[in-house]
């Protein structure tokens, strides 16, 4: 892999995807909390305390990072729900990250808050009429963005943030 930064590639975001493709991602939507939990299993405290890449986060801080991001997608899809085209608020991750409970959090509570968010993401995303996909909100550097494109933006983090972990794990004979 030449650029640990993107194990699986940059996202490509696409201009409609179709009901099948939603499903799948619902569905990915679901297991990411164990799949993160695997990478996860069985890591000693240097280990959760390794970056990823030379100048990136340590695991600790990828895996708290997610519930933070996917929250925030979590609040992002709910506005656009009940609003028309609100502006949301981006948020200095690398600030996030750096805060207490990235460090003292035990991993478990992090791992059981992205469970939880993906649950009601996707009790929401699988209640949607056909219309509601193409709902947008506004992003101040990203611009529209349609809730169908949210949900695969997501699927894609979460799985680029757990191949940051298990990439790791296979370069460092984990």
């Amino acid at each position: 892999m030449s650029d640990l930064r993107y194990p699986i590639g940059e996202f490509r975001r696409k201009s409609r995807y179709t009901s099948e493709e939603r499903q799948v991602n619902i569905a990915l939507l679901k297991q990411a909390p164990n799949a993160l939990r695997s990478a996860l299993a069985g890591l000693s405290a240097p280990q959760l305390d390794t970056p990823y890449r030379e100048g990136g986060w340590t695991v600790r801080q990828v895996a708290h990072h997610l519930p933070d991001s996917h929250l925030n997608a979590y609040t992002r899809v709910k506005l656009a729900l009940t609003e028309e085209k609100p502006v949301i608020k981006p948020y200095d991750e690398t600030a996030w990250a750096l805060l207490a409970d990235t460090q003292y959090t035990h991993l478990e509570v992090s791992i059981v808050l992205l469970g939880a968010v993906h649950t009601r993401l996707a009790i929401i995303f699988e209640s949607l009429e056909e219309s509601d996909w193409q709902r947008e909100y506004l992003h101040p550097v990203n611009g529209a963005t349609s809730i169908e494109a949210t949900l695969a933006s997501y699927i894609w983090h979460g799985q680029h943030h757990i191949a940051h972990i298990t990439n790791l794990r296979e370069r460092k004979d984990w």
